[in-house]
């Protein structure tokens, strides 16, 4: 048995996985809410100039109570992907990350609470587990707070499962595993890359190249939510959304330069490494619980993700919205 998901509000949805998300919603015929950020210029990030008769976009901030009330009103499935997410910023800016990360989650589980929403879908991440304790990494792997981001998202976890233990909000945690794509910020490695070598640069400027991800091209991310969101029985669950692969940062630069066909050496900027104790050496995800309790699958491969996001941010009009002089925090 599969959940029929009529109308969806959709956190971070002018984001980079929430916007793809919006996306695929609305491609399957379900009617959305998008969330985006306030702010006095009226920019929907990257769902501006988006037009679709099932799309009804609102701009707030989940860190109001009841603003989340009034927008979770009428909706049957939340989508909660609003978050600060740059690590090197949380090592800047905690407090906001506290009030974004864990003080949104808490608006929306209470809103969904009040109003009796029948699927309420929690974003996660990776980065909770931090370095692998072991391969693949399961729901089980203790979690370590290596950054104030992943403390915050720990934190955020923890308060949706306490609303399915004491209340029985109908939540499920989903938790993804690198995405990149189109979209991605361009913070992110796998951006980082292909927009200085699309810009001309030979010399590509990089944190750490030792690290292990799991990557997941973003729209298997995507599917994954979706997944989540409409299969029965699984409420008050914490699911992995990754590949069960592993790939070094190094392997990942060697992968790009090669389908861009560029000749291009890297530089180790200290700016962009972490900490010693805040670096999460290697990430590789169990599966297992997802493909057992859901149809999805991954479905494209690194070498062909990283294709389809070179082709993307090649494209000029997609590239002057990024900046590869400035390392983006």
């Amino acid at each position: 048995m599969s959940r029929n998901i009529k109308h969806a509000l959709v956190t971070g949805a002018d984001g980079f996985i929430g916007s793809h998300l919006v996306d695929l919603l609305l491609s399957r015929g379900i009617k959305v809410r998008a969330l985006c950020q306030y702010n006095s210029f009226n920019d929907w990030g990257w769902l501006d100039g988006r037009r679709d008769p099932g799309l009804e976009i609102v701009c707030g901030d989940v860190r109001d109570s009841a603003f989340c009330r009034c927008a979770a009103q009428g909706v049957d499935t939340i989508f909660h992907l609003a978050a600060l997410i740059a690590i090197p910023y949380s090592y800047e800016a905690p407090e906001s990350y506290v009030d974004t990360n864990i003080s949104g989650t808490l608006n929306m589980c209470q809103a969904a609470k009040e109003l009796g929403t029948e699927r309420l879908i929690v974003t996660s991440t990776s980065e909770v587990y931090g370095t692998a304790m072991y391969v693949p990494i399961d729901e089980k792997h203790p979690r370590q707070p290596q950054s104030p981001y992943s403390a915050t998202k720990i934190g955020a976890d923890a308060i949706a499962k306490s609303y399915y233990n004491a209340f029985g909000l109908p939540v499920v945690i989903a938790r993804p595993f690198n995405t990149y794509g189109p979209r991605q910020s361009a913070r992110a490695i796998i951006p980082t890359i292909i927009s200085q070598i699309a810009s001309g640069k030979r010399e590509i400027m990089v944190g750490d190249l030792r690290p292990t991800r799991d990557f997941n091209y973003v729209e298997d991310t995507c599917r994954g939510f979706l997944a989540l969101a409409e299969s029965e029985g699984i409420e008050g669950e914490e699911i992995n959304i990754a590949t069960g692969t592993e790939i070094t940062m190094a392997d990942t630069f060697d992968t790009i330069a090669r389908v861009m066909e560029a000749d291009v050496k890297f530089t180790v900027d200290p700016a962009r490494l972490r900490p010693a104790k805040s670096e999460v050496f290697r990430l590789c995800g169990d599966n297992t619980k997802i493909t057992t309790l859901t149809p999805w699958r991954p479905q494209v491969s690194f070498e062909e993700g990283i294709a389809r996001t070179v082709r993307w941010l090649s494209d000029p009009a997609n590239l002057v919205r990024y900046k590869p002089d400035i390392y983006n925090r």
